[in-house]
């Protein structure tokens, strides 16, 4: 049986080998670090974001603001089974951000904006980070790491009233009262 599978992984590699780069290797950094360390404005709000959410540090609000579900590109690559395994759902925020920029820059007629366009909001109302009523590109130009944060299982304990802070929030769900 093994002969098989090798046979149908080589049969896939060479039909999505028609100009498709397979990625082989994931990179395995989850957060990017800003590129002026010492901003003010931005360390300030860095710092109210990370009180007002319960985070553990600022590398964790990095994450949220670069990766959180699946990524587009390997949503757009049609060899994408080839190259990794099914992972968890991974949004990336700036790629979000920078897939409805360019797709603004296309005609509103235009095949590929439609098309895409609205697979991004198809994508965005499932994750739940926007509203059906939000039918524009302009709406996934508008996120932000709080529309992430809010959604995230520590905040929703602390929002419905199951933990008297969002740090005792934090602590039920590391002790596994609440999964």
């Amino acid at each position: 049986q093994q002969p098989d599978v090798v046979l149908a992984a080589v049969a896939a590699a060479a039909a999505c080998s028609q100009g498709h780069t397979v990625r082989r290797h994931a990179d395995g950094k989850t957060y990017k670090k800003p590129r002026r360390p010492f901003e003010k404005e931005r360390l300030d709000a860095e710092l109210k974001l990370v009180g007002e959410y319960g985070l553990r540090n600022k590398r964790e609000l990095w994450r949220v603001q670069l990766v959180l579900m699946h990524t587009l590109l390997q949503s757009h690559n049609p060899c994408s089974h080839v190259s990794i395994p099914p992972q968890p759902p991974q949004v990336v925020l700036s790629k979000i951000r920078n897939a409805a920029r360019t797709l603004l820059q296309h005609d509103e007629k235009d095949p590929k904006r439609i098309f895409e366009g609205q697979a991004l909001m198809r994508r965005l109302y499932k994750y739940g980070l926007l509203n059906e009523s939000q039918d524009k590109l302009d709406y996934a130009l508008a996120l932000r790491a709080n529309d992430m944060l809010e959604r995230r299982l520590q905040t929703l304990v602390f929002k419905q009233g199951l933990a008297k802070s969002i740090h005792h929030a934090r602590v039920l769900i590391r002790q596994k009262h609440i999964r």
